[in-house]
């Protein structure tokens, strides 16, 4: 793809990020330290023998708001200058009796020094208004005055404020944020409605959070967007404020007599709301008065009353905000004021909205309630989009309600987007969701499968292929804690560290049980996966940047198709188990001795998917599976490195990843035949999905797979748009079925006649990955051709994983003058760097190599490796064919911890046929993670060459019938240039 092509899709991955993370933008201005100027008495007696920091300590807690402000406390007007000249302060707190001066005098010294700071006069009750009222009235802020009167919740309110005051007109701006103004000229009012007011704003917000699928992080960012509050004391300010921010404004609560023009207006607050409501009658409004009479004119002008007097005033204004501002619960109601249902969360207001008559539809959509109980939720952006709706812009009701259930299904998905969720009865059902069940890590392997759904979620990738379901199968998580658990509960701590024989550990592990609560959500989860399941590891070092562990721990396909679904359910949770029982099978402890790792520092966590395929009678595959490497390790004519290559198989990716002979070819130049030694595909793997009441997993992770050949697949139609014929008369490749003749599968109609562009995919996929990791990597997946889905082909992203490689470009020039030095040189070279500190070289002969003694030369390998590895040394290993085949006629089929003290692996060629490396297997990740050379040398090639005469020279050490040791004094020089892909071993 091309590279302005890659700039848009992460332009667009930025859009959405930025959009997502505005919370993170919002409530910039924090209140973390405050000065507190009072005299030693007053400061007892606010701190009330020296615990006002943690009261408000206690109010922050108690209110789940992190980061109570620390709180410096100085007695005199010099002191608090002196402090202010040497430290910051977000805030400055004076009481009435400061030594050295008057608080109005220290106040306009502080704006001297710093115009900028909020200074707040706090007075020790309600007795000392009078002394300040001449002032508040000329030069004093009154919105920046109050009471303390004993109530540490005061502090509370003043802090909030202060930030509210600093944070308004960015935030607005910004994040919608939205905006209740109170207009209230006595000072004592204020100190009593503000510590209510935010006290009930952060409570609800914080309930709404709660109904919310939202992670810890994301509670607390969704709680910078809670409502503001600004406080004004005069008519002209309120009609000011509202117009300047009259489309954030949440609610106005109004005093009925304060000043307007100068003059104490005893109906201020009648003509304040009556103004509001000509210009935006959906805003609900409070008018509050000492006179009862007042409610006939509040009710006038659309407003609810509260009497000043009433012994309930603080439950009144509670019921205000609960009921009117949106965070209680929505309440249904025809047009007579009837109630007909309720809804406490989005979930159960978009049930509601489909079964609600029509004529209460209506009649909340004309009083805007539901753009408001939305906009309480901080669906800021949908509820304006929606407020903006009237009822008539809709030709029925219906349309109306349809409307409104979409914005509710938005809503839910927007919330979960591209995210890991935790597990949910509602959203766990959609089968794009991630879910985890358990805390802890995902593993390296959950991450990358957590990233590739990210980015494919909230990036345009999708839009680029409108013909194609780009997707991952429905996934769920075990996070790592729920291993650990699993461990401490059934008293396995000693069975681990125990030299208990591997079969015996598996049984030990098949005994123990789950928590209950991760067996109840699997039993409820199981219910909605209708396909076969694989079940992998994802252990903490598994796929991460800097160790592979790939191949290391087991996966388990089971068909999930017993009819008794507490026989699947049992199914699941046994290979549940053997996943964690892997951790500590004697590959993976081996494993874990080479890298010098600690096998109690691993945790696993377990992924389960869905399998993508269709049945066939007996049997369960897909149509093909594949890798694509981001880099091409041994690219072949005018191909380069960073093409990258991908391999394709029909069937299950097990082909594939063992390493078997699958097709190759550039996604970027998907017509040139890349591959050295094809042979076509014989055979593929698949789900064997006969009823089984037991499985017998515990025999191996391919226990439930079948090996079927290829005419299977061609009677299931699995070939028609993969496989040609080979024309024996002609000589030539017919595409599709239609003739008789030996099946080639060369993925012909989709490489080459654009069936669907799975090339474009590839490339544009595996650049978006790479860029986004920052590194070499790989790409599993599996393609669905039947249009079962939408109409569409699917493509399945398995996992993603990073290859780690270092690369550094030695000089390693070959001519005939040094060229007799040399054991080997190959052009087909993985690793980087120089060794100088190998004495030994482990080597098979061509003379003495049996095909049909490889399983015999892998124990001898084994087993002097095992001698290499007590002794902490290394060696190189050469032999023909490919190492870390399954295929035991291709080459030896070690498997990683059989050869883990290898520093060099060479494969040479066979003497009758040449074999690709083993690109695309989990032995070849743990080749490159470890930075093991890995050369390959072509006889054929006239540039590569290996001297075997001279290794046959040394008389070397025959150890058993197949492997010759070689020993020398001194090191073995060898050079790889990670850059050219090429290599040399010295003699």
């Amino acid at each position: 793809m091309e590279r302005e092509g890659i700039k848009s899709l992460f332009e667009a991955y930025s859009s959405y990020k930025n959009n997502n993370e505005i919370f993170h933008d919002l409530m910039q201005y924090k209140v973390k330290e405050i000065l507190l100027v009072a005299t030693f008495y007053d400061a007892f007696i606010l701190e009330q023998e020296g615990q006002l920091t943690e009261r408000i300590f206690g109010e922050y807690y108690k209110l789940s708001l992190p980061d109570a402000p620390r709180i410096t406390n100085v007695s005199s007007g010099e002191d608090a200058c002196n402090w202010l000249k040497k430290e910051r302060f977000d805030m400055v707190i004076l009481t009435m009796r400061i030594d050295g001066m008057s608080p109005y005098e220290l106040k306009d010294r502080i704006k001297q020094m710093n115009k900028d700071i909020p200074v707040v006069i706090l007075l020790n009750d309600n007795g000392e208004i009078p002394l300040i009222h001449e002032k508040i009235e000329s030069s004093l802020e009154k919105d920046l005055v109050f009471v303390w009167n004993g109530d540490s919740k005061v502090f509370l309110a003043m802090i909030k404020y202060v930030e509210d005051k600093m944070n308004l007109e960015r935030d607005t701006r910004i994040g919608l944020v939205r905006v209740i103004l109170l207009v209230e000229d006595s000072v004592r009012y204020v100190s009593r409605y503000l510590p209510l007011l935010y006290t009930e704003i952060m409570k609800q917000t914080q309930r709404l959070i709660v109904q919310e699928n939202l992670d810890e992080m994301r509670k607390l960012l969704r709680l910078r967007a809670r409502p503001k509050v600004v406080i004004v004391s005069n008519y002209e300010d309120a009609i000011e404020f509202f117009n300047k921010y009259k489309d954030y404004i949440l609610t106005v609560i109004s005093d009925m007599k304060f000043p307007k023009e100068n003059e104490m207006c005893n109906d201020a607050g009648f003509e304040l709301i009556k103004y509001i409501k000509k210009a935006m009658p959906e805003i609900p409004c409070l008018i509050q008065s000492f006179e009862q009479e007042n409610s006939k004119k509040a009710k006038e002008v659309g407003a609810l009353f509260i009497n000043k007097n009433s012994d309930q005033l603080i439950t009144e204004l509670r019921t205000f905000i609960f009921n009117n501002l949106g965070f209680g619960t929505f309440i249904f109601r025809d047009k007579k004021g009837r109630e007909l249902a309720r809804a406490s969360s989005i979930d159960s207001f978009r049930k509601i909205l489909s079964t609600i008559p029509a004529e209460s539809l209506v009649f909340h959509a004309q009083l805007n309630q539901f753009s408001a109980w939305l906009m309480a939720r901080g669906e800021i952006q949908i509820a304006k989009k929606l407020q903006k709706k009237k009822v008539d812009d809709f030709s029925s009701v219906e349309g109306l309600r349809d409307y409104l259930i979409d914005i509710c299904v938005n809503i839910d998905k927007e919330s979960v987007r591209g995210r890991v969720i935790k597990y949910n009865d509602f959203l766990t059902k959609e089968e794009e969701n991630i879910v985890q069940i358990a805390e802890g890590s995902l593993g390296g392997k959950g991450r990358g499968i957590a990233f590739a759904n990210n980015l494919i979620q909230n990036t345009n990738v999708a839009s680029l292929f409108p013909e194609v379901n780009i997707r991952l199968p429905k996934t769920v998580l075990i996070g790592t804690e729920e291993f650990k658990n699993f461990i401490d509960r059934n008293k396995l701590e000693s069975v681990i560290h125990s030299k208990m024989d591997y079969l015996k550990l598996r049984k030990r592990f098949l005994k123990g049980e789950l928590s209950r609560d991760v067996v109840s959500k699997l039993k409820k989860k199981i219910k909605y996966f209708q396909k076969p399941l694989a079940v992998r590891s994802s252990s903490l070092f598994e796929d991460s940047i800097s160790q592979s562990f790939s191949g290391v721990f087991e996966t388990y396909l089971i068909p999930n198709n017993h009819r008794d679904p507490n026989v699947r359910l049992e199914q699941l949770l046994n290979a549940i188990k053997l996943v964690y029982a892997s951790v500590f099978s004697p590959s993976a402890r081996a494993y874990f001795n080479a890298i010098n790792y600690k096998i109690e520092e691993e945790k696993m966590a377990v992924i389960i998917q869905d399998v993508v395929g269709d049945i066939k009678n007996d049997i369960y595959y897909p149509h093909f599976s594949g890798v694509m490497q981001s880099d091409n390790y041994y690219p072949i004519s005018h191909l380069k490195t960073e093409d990258g290559i991908s391999e394709i198989a029909v069937g299950l990716g097990k082909y594939v990843i063992e390493g078997n002979d699958s097709f190759r070819f550039c996604p970027k130049y998907p017509n040139i035949d890349v591959s050295l030694s094809y042979k076509n595909q014989k055979y593929f793997y698949a789900i064997d999905m006969k009823e089984k009441e037991k499985l017998d997993l515990i025999s191996g992770d391919d226990s439930t797979m079948v090996k079927a050949d290829m005419e299977r697949a061609e009677i299931d139609g699995m070939l028609d748009y993969i496989a040609s014929v080979y024309d024996v008369e002609s000589g030539e490749i017919i595409n599709g079925l239609s003739k008789k003749g030996p099946r080639i599968i060369n993925f012909n109609q989709i490489l080459k006649y654009d069936y669907f562009p799975l090339s474009e995919i590839l490339e544009t996929l595996s650049s978006i990955v790479k860029i986004s990791i920052g590194t070499s990597t790989e790409i599993e997946f599996a393609v669905d051709l039947d249009k079962s889905h939408n109409g569409k082909i699917s493509f399945y992203i398995l996992q993603i994983k990073p290859i780690i490689r270092k690369v550094e470009n030695l000089d390693i020039a070959i001519d005939s003058s040094n060229k007799n030095d040399l054991l080997l040189f190959t052009e087909t070279a993985m690793g980087n760097g120089k060794i100088d500190d190998i004495t030994d070289i482990l080597y098979i002969d061509d003379n003495n190599f049996n095909r049909m003694k490889t399983i015999e030369i892998v124990k001898e390998i084994e087993s002097i490796n095992r001698e290499y590895a007590e002794r902490g040394k290394r060696y190189i290993l050469i032999g023909p064919g490919r190492w870390g085949t399954r295929d035991p006629f291709m080459g030896i089929p070690v498997i990683w911890s059989q050869i883990s003290n290898a520093r060099i692996i060479v494969e040479t060629d066979m003497s009758d046929f040449s074999v690709d490396p083993s690109l695309g297997s989990h032995f070849f990740h743990n080749v490159v993670s470890m930075n093991v050379g890995y050369f390959t040398v072509f006889k054929r090639k006239a540039s590569s060459f290996i001297d075997v005469n001279w290794l046959r020279e040394r008389n070397g050490k025959i150890r058993g019938k197949y492997v010759t040791e070689i020993s020398f004094e001194k090191p073995i020089k060898v050079l790889m240039n990670g850059i050219k892909g090429t290599a040399a071993i010295f003699k």
